[in-house]
Parts: structure tokens; C-alpha cells; sequence
């Protein structure tokens, strides 16, 4: 019996110490992965290849770049080009996200924020388009309203770039 004792506290102080090297990790992170590792260190030209168009790109001056995807499902895919018989000529919109969607899509419930330094990945965040406190229903006026946020949760989103090979 002293053996198994000894054994997960042997196992509990390596988990510590692990945590412990790397400050950055999260205990979400360490549990779960994190979906975004993979990509991390691919070129803005490789993302945009196998992610699509971003719906917006904001320069950082020389600190770098970030890129913006709204999408709905797993993660950003590019989709195909809607014809232009459809619309006027100078009424181009960029190649879209999921299933052709394009940057005015409406439908879209997740965006990712790709963040560049010197063309390299560095950073992804990704969060639902409704995202909100899990406590958010405390502060509502209406109990009817409180008690329907309570009960649905939290809205989340799933990452990954299906077409991006991982790393």
C-alpha cells in the first residue's frame, strides 16, 4: 500500500514540476491539447492557402500582422469563388470561408484571430461570435431570461484547419 502512495506522489510531483516548466500551459491546455500548436510556424502564405482569404488583416506596423476568419464548423476552409453573373463587376468579394462564404457572410458564429510575427504564426485565438461570462445570467433583470442563459451554457467553438497540413 505504501508502494501505490509513494508511486502518485511520484507522479503528482512530476505533473507539478512539468506545469511548472512551462508557464505559459494552462491546466485546459495540459487536459485537453491545444488545437492550435500544430500550426503554429507556418508562413502567411501557407495559412491563407489552406484557410482561404481572411475576412479582415490588421497591420501591426514592424510588430507584425494579424489575420482575421469568421467561419462556423470546425475552422476556417476556403471556399469556392461565387460567379460574378450574379452581382455587378466592381461588386468583388474576397474568396470566402466555408461552403463560399463571403466576407459579408451573416451566418458565420466563430472567428479566429492569427497573429504574424516576422511571417511566422505565433499566436491563434478563436472564440464564438456570442461568447459570454458563464455567470452573465446573475446580472440579468428578467428570471425567466437568467434561468434560459443558465441552462444553454456557454457558446463555444472547435478549432482546426482541416486542409492545413499539421505540422
Amino acid at each position: 500500500m505504501r508502494c501505490l502512495y509513494a508511486i502518485l506522489a511520484a507522479l503528482a510531483a512530476a505533473l507539478l514540476v512539468g506545469a511548472c516548466a512551462n508557464p505559459s500551459a494552462t491546466l485546459k491546455s495540459i487536459a485537453y491539447g491545444d488545437p492550435t500548436q500544430p500550426y503554429l510556424g507556418m508562413s502567411k502564405q501557407e495559412i491563407i492557402a489552406c484557410a482561404g482569404q481572411p475576412h479582415s488583416d490588421y497591420s501591426m506596423g514592424s510588430a507584425g500582422e494579424t489575420l482575421t476568419y469568421h467561419y462556423s464548423g470546425a475552422g476556417p476552409v476556403p471556399g469556392e469563388a461565387k460567379k460574378s453573373n450574379d452581382k455587378k463587376d466592381g461588386d468583388k468579394k474576397k474568396g470566402g470561408l466555408l461552403g463560399g462564404a463571403a466576407k459579408d457572410d451573416k451566418e458565420w458564429t466563430c472567428t479566429a484571430s492569427f497573429v504574424f510575427q516576422n511571417d511566422r504564426l505565433v499566436k491563434i485565438n478563436f472564440a464564438h461570435k456570442g461568447v459570454r461570462s458563464p455567470y452573465q445570467y446573475e446580472s440579468e433583470k428578467d428570471p425567466k431570461k437568467a434561468q434560459q442563459m443558465k441552462e444553454e451554457g456557454v457558446p463555444t467553438c472547435s478549432f482546426t484547419l482541416p486542409r492545413c497540413p499539421k505540422g
